[in-house]
């Protein structure tokens, strides 16, 4: 694990402390014939190699840096204006990846088979079912109240905000139960309720504030019983 973390310092020290923004536009702008492409990747091996400490790793080291090489040059080839943001996100897991992939092999260690495992499988449908499926669920149960000022309001806020920001209150439900934390739902709520109160005390909307109260008692209550149900269930595995 501490190789992991030598390994996830070196990458923070090398893609966002010690990586400016002048070599970020260079690179976007020439991609392979940028200098700084190459010391960037170059800066990558040679703090992986010192944080680890051992002359072992060196040609890990180096295979940080040609992998790293490889993944940078396909993300600035590829990524334009409008998916920037996905590539960004592609582009930080792939290195993870390596990352990971290079600690097994190091250490010796056989890659987990996460298909295997029983609590896997549990976790990840949980997980899944409170993003997507459990926000279609909800939007169709209250679509029946749905006031008219709902949609008035919609033209003053970020594009699918309320849905992001239900599956994120969703997902901290579900993890503040699996780790036993019950306390912390309740300063969730309060948290939200906090800055729900001034757009609802705007709208003066009584429907709209009920539209709103019920929306998210049935999000928690959802969460709270995803929750319960996928503890009972780690419980029960050998």
């Amino acid at each position: 694990m501490i190789l992991f973390i030598k390994l996830l310092l070196a990458h923070l020290l090398g893609d966002f402390i010690w990586q400016p923004n002048s070599w970020v536009s260079h690179k976007e702008a020439n991609k392979h014939k940028s200098v700084y492409l190459y010391l960037h990747i170059l800066l990558h091996g040679v703090l992986a190699a010192v944080l680890v400490g051992e002359v072992s790793f060196v040609p890990y080291a180096v295979f940080i840096v040609v992998t790293h090489g490889i993944i940078d040059l396909i993300k600035l080839n590829f990524q334009k204006p409008k998916n920037k943001r996905t590539w960004f996100v592609v582009d930080q897991i792939a290195h993870l990846l390596v990352l990971i992939g290079v600690v097994l092999l190091y250490e010796n260690k056989a890659f987990p088979y996460f298909w295997k495992d029983n609590e896997f499988w549990i976790l990840i449908t949980g997980i899944l079912l409170l993003t997507k499926p459990t926000s279609i669920f909800i939007k169709t149960i209250i679509s029946i109240w749905a006031p008219e000022s709902q949609n008035s309001h919609q033209d003053n806020s970020l594009i699918a905000a309320g849905n992001y920001i239900g599956i994120l209150e969703r997902l901290f439900v579900f993890g503040f139960i699996l780790t036993g934390h019950f306390e912390a739902i309740g300063f969730l709520l309060a948290a939200k309720s906090i800055f729900r109160f001034g757009d609802l005390k705007e709208a003066k909307d009584r429907k709209l504030t009920e539209y709103v109260l019920i929306g998210t008692l049935i999000s928690f209550g959802i969460a709270i019983l995803a929750g319960l149900i996928v503890q009972a269930l780690l419980l029960q595995l050998p």
